[in-house]
């Protein structure tokens, strides 16, 4: 039995049953040409040798370290390229691992403890991310130009011994300038799937739905905890995939699954936590209270799962002693169909271009009159107000908005849901420094909580500064990876102002149906490119959308038109910079929008 010292790369396709359901012939001729076109010429320029291909995996033997981290983050980098224009949900994404270990040699093939580390390493990693052991790590050094972030010792599954984690960062500058509080261990990881609703009643979905946000809302006060954002988890509703599969799709190592059913004098919770690497159940249980006790269960859900992990969380930051939820079930009940409705504008570009916010008002307004000191409720009325303001421009609105968020803050000021309702508000009234205060503190308050990363992402961008902006933007991404299409308008308008027009491009080409605004910031990185065709039919198709075109003879679209454009004008010159206002407003009149 021949053995040797070898530094080994395993990769991964991420989300390949899902890819393969949608586009088989597509995905397998893409995974093809890829292999054949980037994967083999990189591995042959770095002294590799292919071990073996299995479906979505591959195995590759390097003799030095040094040489398999290199073409790992060219690998990385020349996939990231080759994904340009492909729709957000084809793209093909890498999960790589590298180990260098000993390793048993039979025939062509190669077994041991030093490929099994690197498989397991592969599935550690975050999609199109990178991740080594400490013996890598050690013979890398300062040889190449890239950084790692310690994730720490990671019991690792058929081995011996705990395995020190690395993850790769090809930019030592992310490091220089990365954004405060971001955790640098991502272990554990969990998602909550969405509650199952047994209530016999499917009009009651919004409840079971409202609590697993809760709970997700609870764990994300854990920095250290990894924790995926609802939108993400939310996609395996009525999935018949196993955890297995669902912690591959999401990166996470725990997941938690249960249900809901609501009677008339009680409700019953059942919730258990599952480890996806292996299928065992860690803990699960059956909770039966009244009505009232609605948050107290809610509670004792969050603290079953975080004394799984004892010793390795705080348990006390868990604790709701500055929270103030309503004492009214019926109030609560108002709150979770009013944020259901914002649910629907937020993540539908189409409606929150319309007037979708009427019914979110009416139960917000229902909810504050059963319990005036509901300080979620106040938080949603001003989102629905800010809401109102993009829609028609009035300056009230952006005044009441203001005015109900403050009053959430004061009722709750432990309350990160508040806090970023006001710090969001505040940044589309140019008041950038109350702005910050606020979103730094619903981060500092729910670290894990996506949109709450976002949202300072877009704060960022309108405070001047962009490189930062992508920095928070991509962090939310990885926290939200079925992410909505405004996280990756976001980003088009933070690719924009870093002067990285062909990026903008990129990222506004993965958006699943491009907004009016998004088209617009399409347009503009189009047009500074000189691409004045592609630019000018992109803003031929905005005007189409915003004012439906008044050949299509519907009454008063020219007058819907004018007010649409004045809408964006304002917000592009809400920036701080004047420098960024004239930016956007250079390249919207390059592509032909009179502004």
């Amino acid at each position: 039995m021949e053995r040797r010292l070898a530094a080994i790369m395993a990769a991964d396709v991420v989300g390949y049953s899902r890819l393969v359901e949608q586009d088989e012939a597509g995905t397998l001729l893409a995974l093809k040409e890829r292999r054949r076109n980037v994967l083999s010429p990189l591995v042959a320029e770095h002294h590799g040798r292919i071990v073996k291909v299995m479906g979505d995996g591959v195995l590759v033997e390097f003799a030095s370290a040094v040489n398999a981290v290199a073409c790992a983050v060219e690998l990385q980098k020349r996939m990231a390229t080759a994904n340009n224009g492909v729709a957000d949900d084809l793209r093909i994404l890498l999960r790589l691992g590298i180990n260098l270990g000993d390793v048993v040699v039979e025939g062509g093939d190669l077994y041991g403890d030093g490929v099994i580390i690197a498989v397991r390493l592969q599935a550690m990693s975050e999609p199109g991310g990178i991740c080594v052991s400490g013996s890598v790590h050690e013979q890398v050094g300062n040889k190449l130009p890239l950084a790692f972030i310690d994730r720490g010792s990671c019991e690792v599954k058929n081995t011996a011994r705990p395995v020190r984690v690395f993850q790769v960062v090809p930019d030592p500058k992310v490091l220089e300038h990365s954004a405060p509080q971001q955790p640098t261990r991502v272990e554990p990881s969990i998602a909550v799937l969405p509650f199952t609703n047994l209530s016999g009643d499917p009009e009651q979905q919004y409840f079971s739905d409202g609590i697993t946000e809760d709970i997700i809302t609870e764990l994300s006060r854990f920095r250290q905890l990894f924790v995926v954002a609802r939108h993400s988890s939310f996609q395996f509703r009525n999935s018949a995939a196993d955890v297995k599969h669902v912690g591959r799709e999401l990166g996470v190592r725990y997941v938690v699954e249960g249900s809901v059913r609501r009677l008339i004098d009680s409700i019953r919770i059942t919730a258990q936590l599952i480890d996806t690497t292996d299928g065992a159940h860690l803990w699960a249980e059956r909770y039966d209270r009244s009505p009232n006790e609605i948050f107290a269960m809610q509670d004792e859900v969050v603290q079953a799962i975080v004394r799984t992990f004892a010793g390795r969380l705080e348990f006390a930051a868990t604790e709701r002693a500055k929270r103030r939820p309503t004492n009214s079930l019926a109030a609560y009940d108002c709150f979770l169909r009013a944020h259901e409705h914002m649910w629907r504008v937020y993540y539908d570009s189409d409606a929150f271009y319309s007037d979708g916010t009427a019914d979110a008002r009416r139960m917000c307004e229902r909810a504050l009159q059963l319990d005036p000191r509901y300080a979620r409720a106040h938080a949603c009325l001003g989102i629905v107000s800010l809401f109102d303001w993009f829609y028609g421009g009035r300056k009230e609105d952006l005044d009441n908005a203001v005015d109900s968020a403050r009053t959430a803050v004061g009722l709750d000021d432990g309350d990160g849901y508040c806090h970023a309702a006001l710090g969001s508000i505040y940044q589309k009234r140019a008041e950038y420094d109350l702005a910050e205060f606020h979103l730094r503190k619903a981060v500092a308050l729910n670290p894990n909580d996506a949109d709450t990363i976002c949202f300072m992402g877009i704060y960022l961008s309108y405070a001047g500064q962009p490189l930062q902006a992508i920095e928070w933007l991509e962090r939310a991404m990885r926290r939200n990876p079925f992410c909505p299409d405004l996280y990756y308008e976001a980003l088009s308008m933070a690719h924009y102002l870093a002067h990285q027009f062909e990026n903008g491009i990129a990222s506004s080409r993965r958006i699943r149906k491009l907004s009016s605004w998004g088209r617009a910031y399409l347009a503009a990185c189009l047009a500074q490119l000189g691409r004045l065709d592609a630019a000018r039919a992109e803003i031929s198709e905005y005007t189409r959308e915003a004012g439906r075109t008044a050949d299509m003879g519907e009454p008063g679209n020219a007058v819907r038109l004018e007010t649409h454009i004045a809408a964006l004008v304002a917000d592009l010159r809400s920036h701080k910079n004047p420098s960024d206002v004239e930016l956007w407003l250079d390249g919207l009149r390059k592509a032909g929008l009179p502004v």
